[in-house]
């Protein structure tokens, strides 16, 4: 894409923060991370980040519990454009003290303060689409 007064808008291309590309290896092992946003990749945005679930695994990067300071939406999208709803595996997430199973594609809102995780993926019969935002600017993580 050519240069552009806007051009710093559009991400194309993965960036991700140090503290996350250090992980990246263990992630790759289970899924496959595209893209990044943050404050860091363009000055002001918030938190967004997108991958393919590509295999099933007890041992995600969201083992621990944890609550951030601002809202989050978790989504999880089937890769069938036949059959949408149908995730195409099945993913475990807690929140709070209930465990949820999720084989519907499925969007979840995460108040600021809820208690979140771990996120255990069970079952994947064909890859299963999977973003995270965390809209009230940056991603703060308290375990």
């Amino acid at each position: 894409m050519s240069e552009s007064r806007t051009s710093k808008y559009v991400v194309t291309e993965l960036k991700m923060p140090e503290s996350k590309q250090k992980i990246d290896d263990e992630y790759s092992k289970f899924a496959k991370r595209v893209l990044w946003m943050d404050d860091k990749v363009v000055e002001g945005a918030f938190h967004m980040n997108v991958a393919w679930y590509l295999k099933a695994t007890a041992s995600t990067m969201e083992n621990v519990p944890h609550v951030h300071d601002s809202d989050e939406i978790i989504g999880f999208f089937s890769s069938d454009p036949a059959d949408p709803w149908n995730l195409g595996g099945e993913v475990e997430i807690w929140l709070e003290d209930e465990k949820h199973v999720i084989d519907r594609s499925a969007m979840i809102f995460v108040p600021a303060g809820m208690w979140h995780c771990p996120l255990i993926i069970t079952r994947v019969d064909r890859p299963i689409f999977h973003f995270t935002t965390v809209t009230g600017g940056k991603y703060n993580k308290a375990e």
